[in-house]
């Protein structure tokens, strides 16, 4: 029996649950529509409003046909992407960083360290800037690198309906930009801090010499460009080299350990202010808007596929038949419900198909029991659904003719009515000339494929109807003591 849907989630679990009605809306999109009579009914007793009803019917629909279990692996690969992608970031920062300073035994370039360490990050940060005046997503170039790994991560015929139901769920959100931007900032993030940690460890373990060499730059230029640079990290206290140290700094004159400290200090600044903080800025910009879009994620009605539910899940009016006008020889007259109904945890016995020449009811059902009598068309099934599904059976015993060829259509119904009581059996009772026809092994074969056990089928009526009468509560008790002994 599918789980309980547990209706206005938040957070987490809202998220899948459109996630999963927007994957099944996709799905009968491309195959056409599933059978669902059974889903909608449920929806449309438990749901409160139309999107509510849509997301129960994708709930059990999801349970039924295991899309549930797709977007979970699809999220376990996802998972398993970003961490991946994060290994390689951070030892991409650490690399990067190694090689920028070296291993000591040369003077380190301070302009070919800082764009090494910044040169990359900077080029993709401006263009995910420059993205938002084309509409694009250029610039994220990591959460694309992290979308794409997860689709070759999944496998299985409809693995690529998830990661397409996730993408136009969160682009007609206006999130699907500022997710991938997120997970890329936070990628470089974890790159910039590999850096960082590095640069750190390296310069307090080893005596690096810091200078500039140019042949087009004039001096003047690299002091320009060394006091514009630490503007900023002079403004949060990072060290300035003053003007007459940047003017020896060309490798041509040695320098005093304090002034390559002071170097140190500029290269780190340059580091946390152009590469670090901008990040940072950036990721907490991107989950404002995540956040937003995710309080008001919802199944949009007015697409195809969710248009058409409305009047299966939400009718605006019930037909109640033809109201024919008063005139002469009408005569209104209240007609007797034949359908016997039956109170919460009641045994009830149901024929299932069964031919006309069978006696109805049994001679020897029991008066505690109640007889929903033979099922024999759609209106009846539907009433005997509703009326299980607003108050389940204690005991349900579905009566079956296995001379009559199974049909995956009554295997189905059979499963549908025994999952709406809490004890549920089949009795297949055959004549007596026809106890030996082979339709009776295909119908036990077919009913153990859809779930039921062996406990649960019956060929003989008496023992069917004694265990329907029987109360639950000895029965219970009877169970115990024969565990006991």
């Amino acid at each position: 029996m599918p789980e309980p849907y547990t209706g206005n989630m938040g957070g987490k679990a809202h998220f899948k649950a459109c996630w999963l009605a927007e994957t099944l809306r996709l799905r009968e999109a491309l195959w056409g529509p599933l059978e669902d009579a059974t889903e909608v009914r449920r929806a449309r007793q438990e749901g409160h409003n139309l999107v509510d009803k849509i997301l129960l019917r994708a709930h059990y629909l999801g349970k039924r046909d295991k899309l549930d279990q797709l977007i979970n692996k699809w999220m376990q690969g996802s998972r398993l992407a970003l961490a991946v992608l994060c290994m390689l970031a951070l030892a991409s920062g650490i690399g990067v960083a190694l090689g920028a300073l070296g291993d000591g035994s040369r003077p380190v370039n301070l302009l070919l360290a800082v764009v090494a360490l910044l040169g990359l990050n900077t080029i993709a940060f401006i263009f995910w800037l420059l993205s938002f005046l084309f509409k694009s997503h250029g610039g994220a170039w990591l959460g694309e690198a992290w979308l794409w790994l997860t689709r070759k991560l999944a496998r299985g015929p409809d693995a690529a309906l998830a990661p397409r139901a996730l993408i136009e769920m969160l682009s007609r959100n206006q999130a699907l930009r500022w997710l991938l931007g997120g997970i890329s900032h936070g990628l470089w993030l974890l790159a910039l801090g590999g850096m960082l940690v590095t640069l750190l460890a390296l310069l307090s373990a080893r005596r690096y010499q810091f200078n500039w060499e140019t042949t087009l730059l004039s001096p003047d230029a690299f002091v320009a460009i060394t006091s514009w640079l630490g503007s900023l990290p002079g403004l949060l206290g990072f060290s300035m080299p003053p003007e007459a140290l940047i003017r020896i700094s060309d490798g041509q004159h040695v320098l005093p350990d304090a002034a390559q400290s002071l170097w140190s200090g500029w290269l780190i600044g340059c580091l946390v202010v152009y590469g670090l903080l901008p990040r940072l800025l950036a990721l907490a910009l991107s989950l404002v808007p995540i956040s937003k879009a995710m309080s008001r994620l919802a199944p949009d009605i007015r697409l195809p596929g969710y248009a058409e539910l409305r009047d299966r899940l939400a009718p605006s009016s019930e037909n109640t038949g033809i109201d024919a006008p008063e005139g002469s020889g009408v005569q209104a007259h209240v007609h007797q419900h034949t359908s016997v109904r039956h109170q919460p945890g009641q045994a009830v016995l149901a024929g299932i198909e069964l031919s006309p020449e069978t006696p109805w009811p049994p001679e020897s059902l029991a008066a505690t029991v109640a007889d929903a009598g033979i099922i024999d068309n759609r209106a009846q099934r539907k009433a005997l659904l509703d009326s299980l599904q607003e108050q389940a059976a204690g005991k349900l015993l579905l009566v079956c003719d296995p001379q009559q060829t199974p049909d995956r259509g009554t295997i189905a119904l059979l499963a549908d009515l025994a999952n709406l009581a809490v004890q549920a059996r089949i009795a297949l009772v055959a004549q007596p000339a026809a106890t030996g026809d082979t339709r009776l092994a295909v119908w036990l074969t077919m009913l153990q494929a859809a779930g039921f056990s062996a406990e649960q089928l019956l060929v003989e009526l008496p023992a069917a109807l004694a265990w329907l009468a029987q109360d639950p509560s000895s029965e219970h008790t009877r169970g115990e003591a024969h565990a006991r002994s």
